[in-house]
């Protein structure tokens, strides 16, 4: 038993045609969405640069902090000692009568 299919070339054609046309049709959503890609990406390399110097700024910002607390500690240091020397000799050499 064998079957017989006649159908019109054109149409086989026909058909071919629009299942290639879909096919460009993706392929041209695909190219626009990797065109899309990679302007983000360029974003985000200009965002993380900017990032990185933020970052490099605060970085040097808290540097002077700490160098300026350890200054101010030693300042503190210094002043406590220098009480205690005065408040020694004071009342260690020089006793109220």
């Amino acid at each position: 038993m064998t079957t017989t299919i006649e159908t019109d070339l054109k149409e086989i054609l026909g058909k071919i045609e629009q299942r290639f046309d879909r096919l460009d049709q993706r392929l041209d959503r695909i190219e626009t969405d990797l065109t899309d890609l990679k302007i983000s990406q360029a974003k985000l390399d200009g965002n993380f640069v900017r990032i990185e110097e933020k970052l490099e700024s605060i970085d040097n910002r808290v540097q002077r902090l700490e160098d300026s607390q350890n200054k101010q500690i030693w300042a503190l240091i210094l002043a406590i000692l220098g009480a205690l020397i005065t408040v020694t000799i004071k009342f260690g050499f020089f006793p109220n009568p």
